[in-house]
C-alpha cells in the first residue's frame, strides 16, 4: 500500500471516530507521492493532492518542507508546470514557510544569476526573519563579492522592514467574554494532563479544552458577535496557575484566536485571556508567544468600611464587591492606543501593563518569536554593512537607581545581560535580553518543542548553552502505546538536537526517568545561572530558574537567549527555632500561611522572585522550598546560601553529573564534562574569596519582607484544596494552610501518595526509619495504599547501597521493574504500599490517578481540581498536600493523626536539617558594576 493510500485511510479513520480534519504532512516520502500526483494531470487524486501540498504541508524544518520548497523552486524556475500555481504563487507559499529550507531556496533565486527570479526571491526575503548563521553567511559572502542584491537584502534588514512594515495593532478591539470558571483556572482546565499524549495534534488536543458544551458556547458567542474576539476569563480569580502549557492558549486560540496563515492548519495566534487578578506569570509569557493580550481586569476588589477599612468575613478573608460585571456575553472594547477597557463609552478599567511597547510589539509581530529573531538579524546585517541598527523595535527599558544596592535576581540578571547600553546597574523593571545557562524540556510538552524548532527552522542547539536535558519523568509511570508513539520519536529529535535525553535513541544506556526538575537542579552548576524549563516547576536552588512554554524552551535552545523584565523580588528570612517534630514541608507551608497573615490576606509573592535566606541547608532540600514558589503564584526563587553550603551542593551535583557521564548519556560535545569544569571553577572562586556566594546587597530594595517565625510552627501544616469552600474562588488556590489539629484525628484518606520533585534521598531515608520505628511496636498493615515514587534512580541506586531499598522492600506490595514496566495505568489499588519507578507518577495525572472521588494525601504539589484525583457525582476528589512522615502515618492509619500520634511516630527522627542562618546574609554593594555578559 502507498503512503497516500495509507494517509487517505488514516482520514477516513480520523473523521469518521473522531469528526476531525486531516493531519498536517510533515513526512517527506508522503509529500512527494502527493507531488508525483499533481504532476500527473490525469490523476484522480490530483484535486486532493493540490489541496494537501497547499493547504496541509506543515512548514520550517519537518523533512516535508524540504519538499515542498524543492518543488515550488521547480515552478518558478519553470521546470515543472502546474496551471494552479504560478510562479508568484509559489513565492507567496515560500513566504509563509518560515524558514529552513524555504529560506534556503530563496537565497539560491535571490543570489543567481536568472534576472526573473532574484527580485522577487529578494523582495520575500525582506519579509523573512528566521535566518541562521548559515543563511546570514550566505548573504555576507555575496555582500562581500559585491552581489548588490545581498546588499539590498541587508539593507532592508538593518531597517527591520520585515517588521516596520507590518500593519500596527487595530487602535480599538471589540470583545465578548466568556466566564471560563470562577476563582483560579489551572492550565489543566485549558489542556488537561491526563490528554498530554496529543498536544502535538493540535486540532485533536483541541477537543479536549474545559467541555463540549463550553465550545460550542464560545462558537456560539463568535457566531452572535462576528466582529468580536471572545475573551475567556478567570472571575474572582487567576488565569493560568500551575503550568505555561502552550498547549493550553494554543488551544485558546484554535476556539477563539485567529489561523496565523491560511497555508498551515490549526496554527491560532492572537487569543484574548483575562483574570480578576490577572494572569499567572509563566502563563502570560505563553499568551506573548502567540501574540495574545493578557488582561488584569481587577473587576472585584476588597470591600471597605466607612472608615476604609477592608472588611473579613467569619474565615478572615477579605470580603469582594464587583466593581465591574464581566458577565458572559458583555460586550466590551479595549483602546489599545489609551489602554484602556471601556464598556460603551464607560470607562472600566486600566490595562496599560497590558500594552507596553515589548507587549505591542509581539502583538504586531504575531508572536515573541518573530521580534526575538528579528532583533538578532537586524544586529547581524548592521554589523556586516558596518552600520547601527535603525532605531526600529522599542529599546530594553534599562532602570538604574543611584546609590540603591541590587536583589539577588538583579544580579543574576546584570550578569547575564545582552545587548544593554548603559554601564551601570539594572534594577528591577529592566526589560533585558539574557544569556540562558540551562535549558530543559520535559517529555509531554517536548513534542510541541520539537514542532516549535522545526517551525522556526533550527537545527541545532546553540553553542552558548551550558546544559541542555531532554526528561521522561511525565510518562515514566506506564510505558503504553501512547508512549511508544511519542517517546521515541521525541528522544531521537532532542538527541540529534544537542540535549542529553533521559533515553537513548539507540538504547545504548538504561533508560532515565528521573524527575526533570532534580536533573536541571543537579545540572546547574552556577548560583548565578539563568534556567529555563518546559515545566512550571523549574525552580532551582542554585541560580534563578522560570517555568516556561514549550515554545520559549525552543527559542532558548536555538538562540541561547530569553528576554524578559527584571522581576521585582520579596524577601524571606527565618528567626526561632525548630521542633524536632517538624519537617522541612512544614516550613515551606508555614511560610505561605505566615505571609499570608502578615499583609492581611494579599500574596505578595504573586509574580515576583522569592529570594530565601535557606544558608545551610543542601540544594536537594532546599528544593523543596523552591519548587513550592510556583504554587505561591511567585515567577520564580532564589536560595541564598553560605560559602561552604553552595560548594558542597556544587560536590553533589558535580557526582551526579558523573554518574550521567558513566551510564553513557554524555553526547558529541562532551557537555556533561564541560558542567563539571564549570563547577570546578566555580568552587574555585568562591573557596579562594574571588567571587563567594551570591548574596543580596544589603541596601537592595525588596517589594516585601517576609520573616517567617518558626518558633510558631508547633504542629505539621496541610495545604487543604478546601473543595466545599462556599466561594468557588477560594478553593484549589493553595492558599488553605491548616495545622494538622484541625481535623481532629477524623479526616479519613483513601490513597497516600510520597514522591515526585516535592522529595529527596531524606524522604525516603525518613519512610526508611518510620517503618523501623513502627514495626517494633507491631505488624505493619497499610489501611489504605501508599504510593512511593522516587524523583530519580541515583536515590534508588544510593538507598540500595545504603541499606533502606530493602526495607522499603519488605513491605511493599509492588515494585518496579525496568524489564517489564507497567503497560497500562492501574486503575485499582489495594491496601499496600508500591514503590513506583521514579518520575511525576500521580503528581502529574496525565497517566497514573486516584480513584474518583477519593481523597488523597500527598506530599504532591497540585491542589487543581481534577489532576490527581477527579470528581465523582456525589464527592469531589481531595488531593491535600503534607509533609513525608505525615502521608506515611495518614497511610498506615487510614485517617490524618492526631498531633500527639504523629509525635510519637516520628520520636528520635532527624526529618531535617534546617537551621536558619544566624545572620542576614546580605552583603556590602559592590563598588562597580557586576555585568561581565555585555
Amino acid at each position: 500500500m502507498s503512503l497516500y493510500s495509507e494517509y487517505m485511510d488514516e482520514i477516513a479513520t480520523r473523521k469518521k471516530d473522531l469528526g476531525l480534519n486531516p493531519k498536517p504532512i510533515d513526512n517527506a516520502d508522503l509529500l512527494a507521492e502527493i507531488i508525483a500526483q499533481i504532476k500527473d494531470t490525469g490523476n484522480e487524486q490530483r484535486e486532493d493532492s493540490l489541496k494537501f501540498f497547499i493547504y496541509n504541508a506543515l512548514p520550517g524544518t519537518t523533512s516535508a518542507a524540504g519538499v515542498k520548497a524543492q518543488f515550488l523552486k521547480e515552478i518558478i524556475l519553470g521546470e515543472s508546470v502546474v496551471a494552479e500555481i504560478t510562479a508568484e504563487f509559489a513565492f507567496e507559499l515560500l513566504s509563509h514557510m518560515k524558514g529552513g529550507p524555504s529560506i534556503e531556496v530563496l537565497l539560491n533565486l535571490a543570489l543567481s544569476d536568472d534576472a526573473v527570479v532574484v527580485k522577487p526571491a529578494a523582495e520575500v526575503l525582506k519579509t523573512q526573519v528566521f535566518l541562521y548563521e548559515a543563511d546570514t553567511d550566505r548573504l555576507t559572502a555575496a555582500f562581500k563579492a559585491g552581489n548588490a542584491i545581498a546588499k539590498e537584502i541587508l539593507e532592508s534588514y538593518a531597517q527591520a522592514e520585515f517588521f516596520t512594515k507590518l500593519p500596527e495593532i487595530d487602535e480599538t478591539i471589540e470583545i465578548v467574554t466568556y466566564i471560563a470558571g470562577e476563582g483560579d483556572i489551572s492550565t489543566d482546565l485549558l489542556s488537561p494532563g491526563n490528554q498530554a499524549h496529543s498536544r502535538a495534534d493540535r486540532e485533536l488536543h483541541g477537543q479536549c479544552m474545559m467541555t463540549p458544551e463550553a465550545q460550542q458556547e464560545i462558537v456560539e458567542l463568535q457566531k452572535k458577535h462576528p466582529n468580536a474576539k471572545v475573551m475567556l476569563i478567570a472571575e474572582k480569580g487567576t488565569m493560568g496557575v500551575g503550568s505555561s502549557r502552550m498547549s493550553g492558549v494554543n488551544n485558546v486560540a484554535l476556539w477563539a484566536g485567529k489561523q496565523a496563515s491560511p497555508y498551515v492548519p490549526f496554527i491560532n495566534i492572537a487569543p484574548v485571556v483575562a483574570g480578576t487578578n490577572g494572569i499567572s506569570p509563566i502563563f502570560l509569557t505563553t499568551v506573548d508567544v502567540t501574540g495574545g493580550i493578557g488582561l488584569d481586569l481587577k473587576n472585584w476588589v476588597k470591600k471597605s468600611d466607612v472608615k476604609g477599612n477592608t472588611v473579613f468575613d467569619d474565615n478572615g478573608d477579605a470580603v469582594l464587591e464587583e466593581a465591574y460585571s464581566v458577565a458572559t456575553g458583555t460586550v466590551l472594547t479595549i483602546n489599545t492606543k489609551e489602554h484602556k477597557l471601556y464598556n460603551g463609552d464607560t470607562e472600566l478599567a486600566d490595562v496599560s501593563s497590558s500594552f507596553t511597547p515589548q507587549k505591542v510589539e509581539f502583538m504586531k509581530a504575531s508572536g515573541s518569536y518573530a521580534v526575538v529573531f528579528g532583533k538578532k538579524l537586524q544586529t547581524i546585517a548592521a554589523d556586516v554593512l558596518g552600520v547601527k541598527p535603525a532605531l526600529v523595535y522599542a529599546p530594553s527599558k534599562e532602570i538604574s537607581i543611584e546609590a540603591q544596592g541590587l536583589t539577588a535576581v538583579e544580579k543574576i540578571f546584570n550578569r547575564n545581560a545582552l545587548g544593554v547600553a548603559s554601564n551601570t546597574p539594572l534594577h528591577a523593571g529592566s526589560d533585558v535580553r539574557v544569556k540562558v545557562n540551562i535549558v530543559g524540556s520535559q517529555d509531554t510538552t517536548g513534542p510541541m518543542t520539537c514542532q516549535e524548532l522545526e517551525a522556526m527552522a533550527a537545527s541545532v542547539i546553540s553553542p552558548s548553552v551550558d546544559g541542555a536535558y531532554q526528561s521522561g519523568c511525565h510518562t515514566a509511570s506506564v510505558w503504553d502505546s501512547k508512549a511508544k508513539a511519542n517517546i521515541p520519536k521525541l528522544m531521537s529529535f532532542m538527541n540529534n538536537f544537542g540535549l542529553i535525553t533521559a533515553r537513548d535513541p539507540k538504547g545504548a544506556y538504561h533508560a532515565m526517568t528521573d524527575v526533570i526538575h532534580k536533573v536541571l537542579n543537579d545540572i546547574t552548576v552556577d548560583d548565578r545561572a539563568i534556567i529555563i524549563g518546559g515545566d512550571s516547576h523549574t525552580r532551582m536552588s542554585k541560580g534563578v530558574a522560570f517555568g516556561a512554554d514549550s515554545g520559549t524552551v525552543a527559542v532558548a535552545l536555538a538562540t541561547g537567549e530569553s528576554a524578559m523584565p527584571i522581576p521585582e523580588s520579596v524577601k524571606v528570612t527565618f528567626k526561632g527555632d525548630m521542633k524536632s517534630h517538624m519537617d522541612f514541608r512544614d516550613v515551606v507551608h508555614a511560610t505561605q500561611a505566615q505571609m499570608l497573615k502578615q499583609f492581611n490576606g494579599e500574596n505578595v509573592f504573586q509574580g515576583r522572585i522569592i529570594e530565601v535566606q535557606i544558608g545551610t541547608l543542601l540544594a536537594d532540600q532546599a528544593f523543596t522550598f523552591t519548587d513550592w514558589t510556583a504554587e505561591m503564584k511567585a515567577k520564580a526563587s532564589i536560595c541564598i546560601s553560605n560559602d561552604e553550603t553552595l560548594v558542597k551542593s556544587l560536590e553533589l551535583a558535580k557526582n551526579r553529573i558523573q554518574i550521567m557521564i558513566d551510564k553513557g548519556m554524555e553526547n558529541h560535545v562532551d557537555m556533561l564534562q564541560g558542567l563539571i569544569d564549570l563547577a570546578d571553577k566555580r568552587i574555585a572562586e568562591i573557596q579562594s574569596g574571588e567571587n563567594p556566594a551570591l548574596a543580596p546587597d544589603n541596601n537592595a530594595k525588596y517589594f516585601a519582607e517576609v520573616v517567617v517565625d518558626l518558633d510558631q510552627i508547633d504542629e505539621p501544616m496541610i495545604a487543604d484544596p478546601d473543595v466545599n469552600n462556599e466561594d468557588p474562588s477560594k478553593r484549589y488556590t493553595h492558599d488553605t494552610i491548616r495545622p494538622v489539629s484541625y481535623y481532629g484525628g477524623n479526616k479519613t484518606i483513601d490513597l497516600g501518595f510520597v514522591g515526585s520533585c516535592m522529595v529527596h534521598k531524606g524522604d525516603m531515608q525518613i519512610i526508611a526509619q518510620m517503618l523501623r520505628n513502627l514495626e517494633t511496636q507491631g505488624e505493619i498493615n497499610f489501611k489504605v495504599p501508599l504510593v512511593i515514587a522516587p524523583p530519580t534512580y541515583n536515590i534508588v541506586d544510593e538507598l540500595k547501597a545504603e541499606g533502606d531499598w530493602e526495607l522499603l522492600q519488605k513491605y511493599a506490595g509492588f515494585e518496579f521493574d525496568d524489564n517489564d514496566p507497567k503497560g497500562a495505568a492501574r486503575t485499582q489499588y489495594q491496601n499496600i504500599m508500591y514503590l513506583e519507578r521514579p518520575g511525576c507518577n500521580l503528581c502529574m495525572g496525565n497517566q497514573e490517578k486516584a480513584s474518583k472521588g477519593d481523597t488523597v494525601l500527598a506530599t504532591s504539589t497540585r491542589l487543581f481540581q481534577g489532576r490527581v484525583v477527579e470528581d465523582t457525582n456525589e464527592k469531589k476528589g481531595e488531593s491535600l498536600l503534607a509533609s513525608t512522615p505525615m502521608v506515611v502515618l495518614s497511610s498506615i492509619l487510614g485517617r490524618i493523626p492526631t498531633i500527639e500520634e504523629y509525635k510519637a511516630a516520628v520520636q528520635g527522627l532527624n526529618l531535617t536539617d534546617f537551621v536558619p542562618p544566624s545572620a542576614d546574609l546580605s552583603v556590602k554593594p559592590q563598588a562597580v558594576p557586576v555585568r561581565v555578559i555585555g
